[in-house]
């Protein structure tokens, strides 16, 4: 079947496009979606009835009982294919990449829309102002119309994506949510990074909750080339995948071909020693390392055994991370401790994991009554600071609702010392997955090239010295 990547090798052999390594990645990743969407069946939209649409006061159950229900947590469909949220300035090749996705949907994608962003609010605007003349205002029209959006169009491609008005900010987050919900995947270009959208708009923090969404929900994809002293493009997408989908395979294996030098030292087995005993290194290539999530935490292995790896190699990828619960606690115990040392010796690390990082150590069922303990107890409050989790995971954790203090109490954790341990992790997680650090010590060209390099590398056996 004729896909994205076919089309962009044609388009090249007839001399339309120049092959360019950046951009054949971003084309990687439309191909990954491409392929999943090969399979993929969107299931039936169930309309919302208009009475389980107003609020309690309206609603006939809320005139018995006058009590407002607890805001439920909306659940995507389990096998909804992870869209695409592409950013770049003018001129990185936005429409361009747009039409070669759109153009070569699958054939059982039979409902699709494409429509420029700004068209789209509007007649959202005129479907939600049409309803609540209708039905009246006090009503969660929203719900409504994303079901009756969702029964044109199963994909969902978006030109231009921004928010630069209040009204859009306001309703943003729970219609594209209510979408993906019905099973709508969306793919989207933009001239920027989620972070930067509704930038110093008004209630901005009201935003935050769709920036988030924006970042777990589709993977973010930067369409403007930056290249090491190698001229190695780096991958256009974050260190961190999941689910644990078709695209998890390429995303490894395109930060692993960064971070390692394939040219110089092709991808090989190799072992350590530690104390007399072997740690196989499933790949190595240059100062990189790749692992089995089961391979590198599964075994019975400790703090020395990381200690001596992060002194062999800078950067690690390591794929099919699973959530951990209290039922896995010796596997993330182990795996926090590999994480401490990654950052300790300021190394790089990338994975692929079946959750997003806030799960990784409480599942949802988890979560829930984490929550529900907090609220029982008075932790859970918006405004109180979350010690040891960075803006990133702040934004995240308000958006449950929680507070680190209510999960650090929650009776998942035994003593106060392992729930340090699991804020501090994903704090660190956090960290270590910005473009600064990413970009450090890897001799960018925008940073310095070679010399940069250098300078990094000088303190990373300063380090080692030390450890």
């Amino acid at each position: 079947m004729w896909g994205p990547l076919n089309e962009y090798d044609e388009r090249v052999q007839t001399n339309q496009l120049r092959d360019d390594e950046h951009q054949r990645g971003i084309v990687q990743n439309l191909q990954d979606l491409h392929d999943m969407l090969k399979d993929y069946h969107a299931p039936n939209v169930v309309h919302p009835s208009i009475e389980s649409l107003k609020s309690p006061s309206q609603s006939l159950l809320g005139s018995l009982f006058h009590r407002k229900p607890p805001k439920r947590r909306t659940q995507l469909p389990p096998h909804l294919p992870k869209g695409l949220y592409m950013f770049g300035d003018v001129g990185s090749g936005k429409t361009m990449l747009m039409d070669m996705f759109y153009d070569t949907l699958p054939h059982n994608i039979t409902s699709k829309t494409r429509i420029h962003f700004h068209n789209f609010m509007q007649d959202v605007h005129k479907r939600l102002h049409a309803m609540k003349m209708e039905h009246g205002t006090d009503l969660d029209a929203v719900q409504y119309v994303a079901a009756d959006i969702a029964e044109k169009g199963s994909v969902l491609c978006f030109d231009e994506f921004q928010c630069t008005d209040v009204a859009d900010a306001m309703i943003l987050r729970s219609l594209l949510e209510a979408l993906m919900s019905h099973g709508v995947v969306l793919v989207t270009t933009s001239n920027r990074h989620p972070n930067d959208l509704y930038k110093n708009g008004i209630q901005r923090e009201s935003f935050i909750p769709c920036i988030n969404l924006l970042k777990t929900s589709l993977r973010v994809l930067d369409l403007d080339s930056t290249t090491d002293y190698r001229k190695i493009p780096r991958p256009p997408s974050g260190v961190y995948h999941h689910p644990l989908d078709r695209a998890a395979i390429s995303h490894a294996d395109r930060w692993f071909r960064f971070f390692g030098d394939f040219d110089s030292d092709p991808p090989h087995a190799a072992t350590l020693q530690v104390w007399g005993r072997d740690i196989e290194v499933p790949k190595a290539s240059g100062s990189a390392a790749m692992f089995q999530f089961d391979e590198l935490i599964g075994r019975a292995t400790g703090a020395a055994d990381y200690l001596e790896l992060v002194r062999s190699y800078h950067a690690f990828v390591v794929t099919g991370v699973p959530g951990m619960t209290h039922r896995e606690r010796d596997l993330a115990r182990r795996f926090i401790t590999f994480i401490d040392a990654v950052y300790e010796s300021r190394a790089k690390l990338a994975l692929t994991t079946t959750v997003p990082l806030f799960q990784l150590f409480m599942s949802h069922d988890e979560i829930d009554k984490a929550l529900e303990g907090g609220r029982k107890t008075g932790l859970v409050k918006h405004e109180e600071d979350h010690e040891n989790v960075d803006d990133v995971m702040r934004q995240m954790m308000d958006d449950l609702g929680m507070s680190m203090n209510m999960l650090k109490n929650s009776e998942y954790f035994l003593g106060d010392e392992e729930r340090f341990a699991f804020a501090r992790a994903l704090s660190r997680l956090s960290e270590m997955g910005s473009q600064e650090w990413v970009e450090q010590g890897l001799g960018m060209e925008h940073r310095g090239g070679i010399n940069e390099k250098k300078g990094w590398s000088r303190v990373r056996s300063r380090w080692r010295e030390d450890s």
